[in-house]
């Protein structure tokens, strides 16, 4: 894949002695979203959470094989180095409740220690919450706390927030499953946006959300890559029966 942005090679992770993923191979080129499908329970947010070096900060967890973001081996990486250019929004948004929306946009920046003039925090912000499709909305109360804001909000604050540091790669958890429609609808819309600008690993159990916003869909089922290609061919014609299965709904 030309200009691949994250290269997974033979990668499993463990709980203890519980292998959660078996020899994953997986290759993400720029500016595409990839949906990571499968059941409960199947592994998904477990690879991501290792994208970003999140699993190992669980006790008795360990690792084997690679990832490389672009030439940089991940596990080679200072963790703080790279969170900084790996974002990930959660499942259920997480805005620092103590902190306006302006401070949590920059909040990679304070918590780094990474110390700017204020024009220049002022044009992060905007651009953030720009690119996060809320500047809109906030921009004459950037000073309340973004507890305040809709549930929609928040998340698209949460993007913002990721969006700041400038990462490479945004990993979305779910992004959306404790939203209303409009407001899926709206991060959705967010999403297709975003891939102009950063590569986005994308964890769904909407088939239907998957097909409208993902170029790529692996499906992972037991901890193993079942099939890993285009979305619009996996969805039309799977390769493997499990897969098939999966989109029809005989399990989930």
């Amino acid at each position: 894949m030309e200009s691949t942005v994250l290269k997974v090679e033979d990668f499993s992770a463990y709980f203890g002695d519980n292998q959660i993923l078996k020899n994953i191979n997986l290759d993400t080129g720029s500016n595409l979203v990839t949906a990571l499908m499968g059941p409960s329970g199947c592994g998904k947010t477990t690879l991501i959470r290792c994208v970003n070096r999140m699993h190992e900060l669980i006790p008795g967890t360990k690792v084997a094989g690679k990832m490389y973001l672009k030439d940089d081996d991940i596990y080679a990486m200072e963790p703080i180095v790279l969170r900084r250019k790996i974002g990930m929004v959660f499942q259920k948004p997480n805005p620092f409740p103590m902190m306006s929306i302006y401070d949590n946009v920059i909040a990679g920046y304070k918590l780094n220690g990474i110390r700017l003039k204020k024009d220049e925090f002022d044009s992060i912000v905007e651009r953030s919450l720009k690119g996060s499709a809320l500047w809109g909305e906030v921009k004459d109360s950037l000073h309340r706390k973004g507890t305040f804001l809709s549930g929609g909000q928040q998340q698209r604050l949460c993007i913002a927030r990721a969006l700041a540091m400038n990462p490479e790669i945004l990993l979305l958890d779910e992004p959306t499953s404790a939203l209303d429609p409009k407001s899926t609808s709206a991060i959705e819309e967010l999403i297709v946006e975003l891939k102009k600008t950063v590569t986005m690993l994308l964890v769904t159990h909407n088939i239907a959300q998957a097909a409208r916003v993902s170029d790529f869909t692996a499906f992972i089922y037991l901890g193993e890559l079942i099939e890993f290609g285009p979305t619009e061919k996996m969805f039309t014609v799977p390769k493997d029966k499990r897969t098939e299965e999966y989109l029809t709904g005989k399990f989930g």
